[in-house]
């Protein structure tokens, strides 16, 4: 496939999404659907392989994300419903202040976001951000905004996640220097994209209403009787803590016996979440006063506003795979990796187009680093830290509609797709274009 209709045909496909949800109303998950099929169609697939392709790219981001944004609302309405999430919002108003409620919000997603996917942390700090929202009277994008691009960045900047931990080894990096420059870097990154830009869009973006999980995530009536802080606290940080666990088995126990068995299962991120949304049912159920069959209610009740962002998920996630399926994806990579420009650009660059075209962050830097890693290894001059960094930094490029977090952002702070394209792409376009920045200029003095 030549490079210009693979780039006309991605950027017919995109502006058809957001024109038709945008302009025309339609529902978003069946204009997915037709838009993606008949991208791969247009690009020479078979209609049967289209359907099939986009059916397996919607099912291997579902069998993952599902899961996680199902346990973590679970989570999120214990927390609310016993006042955990108010205890936890008024300790942070207390400490913070309600003016600084965005900065606090950035550091604790930093700080969450080092061990957790994007959407795992997402799911476990948005019922905070929607009752720190409500009882300090705050916009809620000035609370959530910052909370979420601090996840980004250490999502794509900060090991140990995946992508990061696969770009490590294909660029031959220092794990520990790695850590202390995207730290160094990643933070004032996630300041500007975080409470920065929050405070300047939030004016220009009026919501309709308040979203759907907000009713479920954030009571109006402030409970009385509130678990204790450091019990609420514990319940929200055993996922993490668990998949940290995870993350050390191999260097805490022998490969392959029974304790690192147990640690790596009881660390990955679908047990972990539901040991922890159990755990909450006790704690912050049955030990608070609640029956059993109000605690049925609670769960089963949070589930019914998640059916159309799991749907848009697995949409989204089928619409990347037709891009790579159908090669789109590969002939615009290619005009990436043809461009004559430095180590640092390319990667970057690479990583925006794999990102645009898969939609995936993880994808993107695995992608990326995979083919412009051989590439390093024979040339001089380059950090291989920074590297890491640009990569990671391209790979979050844009924020597109093919990404998962796209649509929940969207559906969870109740946007419409033309605002979140105005909030959380251009959040995820600054991390981009800031880390780029950054790197080069850190490349000045780091080699």
């Amino acid at each position: 496939m030549s490079p210009i209709l693979a780039i006309s045909l991605a950027t017919a496909a995109i502006g058809a999404v957001v024109l038709l949800i945008g302009r025309y109303k339609l529902n978003p998950f069946i204009v997915l659907v037709c838009v993606s099929i008949l991208l791969a169609i247009c690009a020479g697939m078979p209609p049967q392989k289209a359907v099939a392709s986009f059916e397996e790219g919607a099912g291997h981001v579902l069998g993952h994300i599902a899961t996680v944004i199902a346990l973590g609302t679970m989570l999120g309405k214990m927390l609310a419903e016993s006042g955990g999430a108010d205890q936890i919002a008024l300790t942070i108003t207390r400490l913070a202040g309600e003016k600084r409620i965005s900065w606090a919000m950035m550091v604790i997603g930093l700080l969450i976001g080092l061990p957790v996917f994007f959407e795992v942390g997402f799911v476990l700090l948005i019922p905070l951000a929607f009752t720190l929202a409500r009882r300090t009277s705050t916009p809620l994008l000035l609370v959530a905004l910052p909370m979420a691009a601090a996840l980004s960045v250490t999502h794509a900047m900060v090991p140990p996640h995946p992508a990061t931990l696969l770009a490590l080894a294909a660029y031959h990096a220092d794990t520990g220097r790695t850590i202390f420059w995207g730290v160094i870097i990643g933070t004032p990154i996630a300041a500007l994209a975080g409470p920065v830009y929050a405070r300047f869009i939030t004016p220009h973006i009026r919501l309709e209403g308040e979203a759907a999980l907000a009713e479920q995530f954030a009571s109006k009536d402030r409970p009385t009787d509130m678990p204790p802080f450091l019990t609420t606290v514990l319940t929200i940080l055993a996922p993490v803590l668990l998949m940290l666990l995870g993350s050390a088995a191999d260097l805490v126990t022998p490969p392959g016996s029974m304790p690192n068995t147990v640690l790596h299962f009881v660390g990955n991120t679908d047990i972990a979440l539901l040991l922890a949304t159990v755990l909450s049912f006790y704690v912050l159920g049955l030990a608070r006063g609640f029956s059993r069959e109000t605690i049925l209610h609670f769960t089963t009740e949070c589930l019914g506003p998640t059916a159309l962002i799991m749907l848009l998920v697995g949409a989204g996630g089928g619409f990347g795979r037709e891009l790579i399926d159908s090669g789109v994806s590969k002939a615009i990579t290619d005009v990436a990796v043809g461009a004559h420009v430095p180590l640092l650009v390319l990667a970057w660059l690479v990583a925006v187009v794999v990102r645009v075209a898969a939609g995936s962050a993880t994808v993107a830097m695995s992608t990326a680093s995979g083919i412009v890693g051989p590439i390093l290894l024979h040339s001089h001059g380059t950090s291989p830290e920074l590297m890491v960094l640009a990569t990671g930094a391209g790979s979050v490029a844009l924020g597109p509609m093919n990404d998962a977090g796209f649509w929940q952002i969207k559906e969870y702070l109740g946007l419409t797709v033309g605002q979140a394209i105005k909030t959380w792409s251009v959040v995820e376009t600054l991390i981009a274009v800031l880390g780029l920045v950054f790197c080069l200029l850190a490349s000045l003095f780091i080699h």
